[in-house]
Formats: structure tokens, C-alpha cells, sequence
């Protein structure tokens, strides 16, 4: 089985590296992402494959036919193929090039590995088609995966498996986890206004950026002890914004962030929760607050047949000691949408170099990979698919 894949590697890996440095040289934003799905055409038609661009214009599918009887199952490999508008601090040759726009979060690496996986899989005998899936504005909330689904790209999927990278994880290991992998994510921003006024007579006014803060520390801790701990549930905000003068209290003021949630049933009862709290909070001050909650998407919560089957491929091309438990973690992934109609599994693959103690997490501009892990991937997704067809 390794054998193929073994040799292919060998004469493609720094093909693949070189797609991996290309676009992270030229990141674009969710639903701009029409250089990267140009170029990621443009390998598969080289290949003499039929590419086929997504309703927007940006992102793409590929089907590899059956070379057997024409019919089968579907098995799709997907991959995310936005950036995020961070600055690049990185000295590599192939940082970005884009002011205030890097592959900070991988997708880089997931679109070489799709990309690698399916080239690879071309032109062999197959039990069944493989759809290799790279969709555009997974950082954007509700995530681009709901419009792949209504172009009906997985109407006849029997079975989808996608990688993500960890950079807490050595290059050669993959985590994996049945059940839920990663949290359910939505935006909350919370506008607080008043007349304003001086600040030597706060008394006479409404003194804005205390409600503020009373916001922006009363939510978390209010939601702390009405909702079942065990549910995960945090808000974080990650921008405040409020007034232009030292001595004058501002008219309106801003809290945006993030609610995360582990649990399923708890997410579904936040957006209430959340704008009762908040009203009750700033209403003995006289403010007036306006939530606006938006919905993001719910944990990715991995079949077990399927994280079996990509487990057993992990040890298969990787060795038994590549397959690694994985927690749960907060982060939210638009993969979820998907796996709410057709069996899956995401798993997390192992970026760090070796020995490396302090890895940049995801989400910063100095965040790197070890390229070794696109081969790793390209041999775990091939496999999996390959499994997965002579399963069904």
C-alpha cells in the first residue's frame, strides 16, 4: 500500500512544498480567494483533471473518477483555503507578501496536503470517485462550508475527512478523537450608549466606559455560574473600543469577541442567555445596550466509524505510534456543517519540528509549520480514502 505512495512522494514532495510557499506568499481573505483557487486549478488541470470553481467564483471541486465500474461510493477530502487578516512577522523567504493578510492558521498546508493526496490518488484504480473539496471563508462566521453544502457537493458523499494543523504536535504524529474535536464558536458584539458628558460629573450623566467594563467582566463571570460548568462555556473579547478625550465620557462604546462552547445544548440556549444578562447588567446605570449575536457553528463532532477508519489509516501509512489522543479544544471549524449530513472525522496534524519547546500557536504572525508535515498528511488522507472506498 505505502509502496506508491512512497515513490510518488519522492518525485512530487517538493512540488507541494513549493504550492505551500506560493500561497503563503499571496494570502487572500475568505471569499477573495481567487489567485489561490487559480493556481490550485491550474495543478489539477496540468493533471488532466476537470476542476470545477464554486458558485462565487472562488474555491473548487475535483473529481477523480472511478476507474472501475463507474459507480461507488463518494469519499470527499477537504480543505480550507482562506488566510487571516494578520500582519506576517516571520522573516522566511516565503512570508507574505499582503500587508496585514497571512496563512496563520494552516490553510496553506491543508490546501498542499488535499492537493497532494488527490494528485496522488489520479489515474489509479478506484473503488468509487474521491472529491477533493477546497472551500473558501472558513475563518468567516457561519463559514463557507454552508454554501458548498447548498451547491449540493455533498448530496452523495458516503464519507469526508479533513486534516488541521497542530503546532503542539510533532511533525510524523496525528491527534485524533471520536466524538467532539472542537468547540461551537459565535460572534458577540455589544454597543453600550449614553448622553455622555463631563468626567468630573459622572453622577449627572451615564459614565459609559464603566458600564463598559462592567460588561466586559459581568458577562463571563455571570455566564460562569449559570451555566453548567461542565458545558465549557467562555466569552473572551478580543476588542474594546470607547471615547477620543481623557476628560469627556464617550456617547457610545464597543465590545467584540468570541462565545465558545463545548457543549451542543448550551450553545443553543446562549444568544438568549447572553442578551438577559447583559440588559440586566447595564440597567441600574440607565444605558442602553444593543446585542448583536451572531451564530457561528456548532463542535466538530467526529463519526466513530470514521475516526476508526482514519486511526487504522494513520497507523497503516504513518506506524502505530503516529496516532495520538487529541482533547476537545475551543476552537470553532466550519467542517462541523458537514458532518451534520455524512459521516467524518477531522484530526489534527502534527506541525512542530522536532524538538522545538515553545511552538507559535495558530492565529499569531509568527506562526510556521515544518514542511515534512505536508507528506504526512498527503499519505494519511490518500489512505484514508482509499479505505474508506473499499469500506463502503
Amino acid at each position: 500500500m505505502t509502496g506508491w505512495l512512497d515513490e510518488w512522494l519522492t518525485a512530487h514532495e517538493p512540488e507541494l512544498v513549493e504550492v505551500r510557499r506560493l500561497l503563503h506568499m499571496h494570502p487572500e481573505l475568505g471569499w477573495q480567494e481567487r489567485a489561490t483557487t487559480a493556481l490550485l486549478v491550474g495543478r489539477l488541470e496540468a493533471a488532466g483533471l476537470a476542476p470545477k470553481r464554486l458558485a462565487r467564483g472562488t474555491g473548487l471541486v475535483c473529481d477523480l473518477p472511478s476507474m472501475g465500474t463507474g459507480t461507488g461510493p463518494t469519499v470527499v477530502l477537504r480543505a480550507d483555503i482562506d488566510a487571516l487578516p494578520l500582519q506576517d512577522e516571520k522573516e522566511a523567504p516565503y512570508r507574505s507578501r499582503t500587508a496585514g493578510v497571512c496563512h496563520a492558521c494552516g490553510h496553506d498546508v491543508h490546501a498542499a496536503v488535499v492537493l497532494g493526496a488527490g494528485l496522488a490518488l489520479a489515474g489509479r484504480f478506484l473503488p468509487g470517485q474521491v472529491r477533493l473539496l477546497f472551500q473558501p471563508a472558513e475563518e468567516l462566521m457561519p463559514g463557507g462550508a454552508l454554501e458548498v453544502l447548498a451547491e449540493g457537493w455533498l448530496s452523495d458523499a458516503t464519507a469526508i475527512f479533513a486534516l488541521h494543523c497542530d503546532p503542539a504536535l510533532e511533525v510524523g504524529r496525528v491527534g485524533l478523537r471520536t466524538g467532539p474535536i472542537t468547540a461551537a464558536a459565535d460572534s458577540v458584539e455589544v454597543v453600550v450608549s449614553g448622553p455622555g458628558g463631563h468626567t468630573s460629573r459622572p453622577h449627572n450623566t451615564v459614565d459609559l466606559v464603566h458600564v463598559l467594563s462592567t460588561v466586559a467582566t459581568g458577562l463571563p463571570a455571570a455566564l460562569s455560574r449559570l451555566v453548567d460548568p461542565r458545558a465549557g462555556l467562555a466569552v473572551v473579547w478580543g476588542q474594546v473600543a470607547a471615547g477620543s478625550a481623557h476628560n469627556a465620557i464617550p456617547g457610545e462604546g464597543r465590545l467584540r469577541g468570541t462565545l465558545r462552547v463545548l457543549d451542543r445544548a448550551a450553545w443553543q440556549d446562549a444568544p438568549e442567555l447572553v442578551e438577559r444578562v447583559v440588559r440586566d447588567l447595564v440597567s441600574p446605570y440607565g444605558a442602553r445596550a444593543a446585542v448583536r449575536y451572531e451564530r457561528g457553528v456548532p463542535p466538530v463532532d467526529n463519526d466513530p466509524s470514521a475516526t476508526a477508519l482514519l486511526t487504522a489509516a494513520v497507523k497503516q501509512s504513518l506506524g502505530p505510534g503516529a496516532a495520538v489522543p487529541t482533547a476537545q479544544s475551543l476552537g470553532g471549524e466550519d467542517f462541523a456543517w458537514y458532518l451534520e449530513g455524512v459521516p467524518g472525522s477531522m484530526a489534527r496534524l502534527g506541525v512542530k519540528p522536532p524538538g522545538l519547546e515553545r511552538p507559535v500557536d495558530l492565529h499569531q504572525g509568527r506562526f510556521d509549520v515544518d514542511e515534512g508535515a505536508i507528506a504526512v498528511g498527503v499519505r494519511v488522507l490518500a489512505t484514508a480514502a482509499l479505505a474508506a472506498l473499499e469500506a463502503s
